[in-house]
């Protein structure tokens, strides 16, 4: 919880643990900004003071999304010393689970503030600890850690970076054996961990361990190339990293794969920790496609496709035929249309197995795989345990996540997805034919299951525990003018989810509102969707587009009396 005014903190405390600290932070940078912010408290700043007890309010919580916080000195910020820590218990974790001297532990990086930092830190922890740590060779995407941690036979590899978060971020995912992401009880296990390590001083530094080369990177390369079949390859498209790591992967294996070189959006191009193009290095976030939408105008382009700054998301944007000049005649697809895509191609192409999303996404893709005939399950949010689940054949998340490759990356690759939406629209482009037309065509088949959100970023996050307190004590009868025909509070469990806290608001005509706190970010979340059914008869643009023109309606009543219920 971050710091408030009257919370009047012991201030000689304070002085006493920042001075504690200062002396075995083993980065110069964190110990100076440490030992300033200490100066101006002990002249008397108010300022310093609140900042100071900020910084050691608690330490950043080990969960299931490992580590992430803004970049500081003090156990509430991400820096060596929290790093150092983390490491320590992940590798007594290891080795009290089995793990032995020849077992090794594949350490990735982004291109962020002291990403490369915190992972060197990480291998010299390991080899320390008598496991063998074997470093990525440059900063790379993070399904490219997933795939590593399984082609080399590692019992557990370490992601460090921030996702999409703001500039100031850092972040530590904790991947174990099986190439998936932890989850209970390894995430409390390792918390237990690191909560015993003691000093600094008790904490050993070996060799930096093994730099790997890039076979690794060119195995991973030719295993998503070859993905795609034999078929049509001519696609104008234009791609952004924005600032991220995506890059030369993205556009390799494109190429790889018989795609011509993509337009690149320039001034997003290199990796930049600043994301100076970007408010939020988010392809979500209004304004983040604005520069890759305006080249897709210039170039005339079929597609746009997007990475987040770690490339294991993927946005796509689309022509909307007749819809004018500029950038209007441009539409984002949505994260449940891209996935609703994506199972369509691959059944399309033969996939056996089981598709699966989490909870808070489209329904759509339940129906989409009962009409075929394929097993579907619903997961908690998170690939850490879409992609867990066995006979994977697709699993995807609203929030722009794609498993499309499970045999070799279990969980979302920003990659992979981008080549198969475009392997996809080639196909569809060489039949006279557009993304868009497959979704009437599903809209039409199944209804059109339309989605949207309410998103509430929080400075207090308690905020967020009232707002959730206030849904549970008193549940709405109807939302948006549906009735509500059934209420799970989702803390509770069930036979197919562990407890999570959530809500969720089955309504009538197959709506769903489902409320919870964001894993990674300080949001409240709100995911909301409403069914209508596409007139019966013959195939007219407009149908399609009448009923969308109703959800949108019903959306927008949604999202009003979900603000309403939720007080803010």
């Amino acid at each position: 919880m971050p710091y408030r005014a009257d919370m009047s903190p012991d201030v000689d405390v304070l002085l006493t643990r920042a001075r504690d600290w200062a002396a075995e932070d083993p980065d110069p940078h964190t110990r100076a900004e440490l030992e300033e912010v200490v100066a101006r408290v002990e002249a008397g700043d108010a300022d310093a003071t609140a900042d100071l007890a900020d910084r050691f309010d608690g330490t950043l919580e080990f969960g299931t999304a490992g580590l992430r916080g803004a970049l500081g000195a003090g156990p509430n910020r991400m820096n060596r010393s929290v790093v150092l820590r983390a490491a320590a218990g992940l590798a007594r974790y290891l080795l009290d689970e089995g793990a032995g001297a020849r077992d090794g532990v594949v350490i990735g990086y982004d291109a962020r503030y002291n990403s490369d930092v915190f992972a060197r830190d990480t291998a010299e922890v390991m080899t320390a600890a008598g496991l063998r740590a074997h470093l990525l060779p440059r900063p790379l995407p993070t399904p490219v850690l997933a795939f590593a941690v399984r082609e080399l036979g590692c019992v557990a590899g370490v992601m460090v970076t921030a996702s999409h978060n703001p500039p100031q971020d850092n972040g530590y995912k904790v991947y174990l054996g099986d190439g998936s992401q932890i989850v209970p009880p390894a995430d409390s296990g390792i918390a237990e961990r690191i909560a015993a390590v003691g000093s600094l001083d008790a904490v050993g530094r070996g060799p930096a361990g093994t730099v790997l080369g890039e076979a690794v990177v060119d195995r991973y390369l030719d295993t998503v190339a070859g993905l795609v079949d034999d078929g049509p390859r001519d696609l104008s498209v234009v791609y952004t990293p924005l600032h991220g790591v995506g890059g030369d992967v993205v556009t390799t294996v494109l190429e790889n794969a018989g795609f011509a070189h993509p337009h690149v959006v320039a001034e997003q191009e290199e990796p930049d920790p600043a994301f100076p193009t970007v408010a939020f290095p988010n392809p979500e976030e209004p304004g983040a496609m604005d520069l890759a939408l305006a080249l897709a105008v210039e170039r005339g382009a079929d597609l746009v496709v997007a990475n987040d700054p770690d490339a294991d998301r993927c946005a796509v944007a689309v022509p909307v035929p007749g819809a004018g000049d500029g950038e209007a005649a441009w539409r984002m697809l949505r994260g449940d249309e891209v996935g609703a895509l994506l199972a369509h191609h691959l059944l399309r192409r033969g996939a056996e197995g089981t598709f699966a999303t989490s909870i808070v996404s489209s329904s759509l893709l339940g129906r989409i795989a009962a009409a075929d005939g394929r097993p579907y399950a619903e997961t908690l949010t998170g690939f850490k345990w879409i992609g867990r689940l066995e006979g994977l054949a697709f699993g995807y998340e609203e929030a722009l996540g794609y498993c499309v490759d499970p045999a070799h990356v279990k969980d979302k690759d920003g990659v992979s997805a981008a080549l198969l939406v475009c392997e996809l629209a080639a196909a569809l482009k060489a039949e006279g034919r557009t993304l868009l037309d497959v979704l009437d065509d599903l809209a039409r088949t199944h209804g059109l299951h339309a989605t949207d959100q309410v998103s509430v970023r929080v400075e207090d996050l308690a905020v967020i525990r009232d707002a959730m307190a206030r849904l549970r004590d008193t549940t709405p009868t109807t939302l948006g003018g549906l009735a509500v025909e059934r209420f799970d509070d989702l803390a509770e469990g069930s036979e197919d989810l562990p407890p999570t806290d959530g809500l969720r608001y089955h309504l009538e005509g197959g709506a769903r509102v489902v409320v919870r706190p964001s894993g990674t970010e300080p949001k409240l979340k709100c995911y909301l969707e409403v069914v209508v059914p596409v007139e019966e008869g013959a195939e007219q643009p407009d149908d399609v587009e009448a009923a969308r023109i109703a959800a949108a309606g019903r959306l927008d009543a949604l999202a009003s009396d979900v603000r309403t219920a939720l007080g803010l």
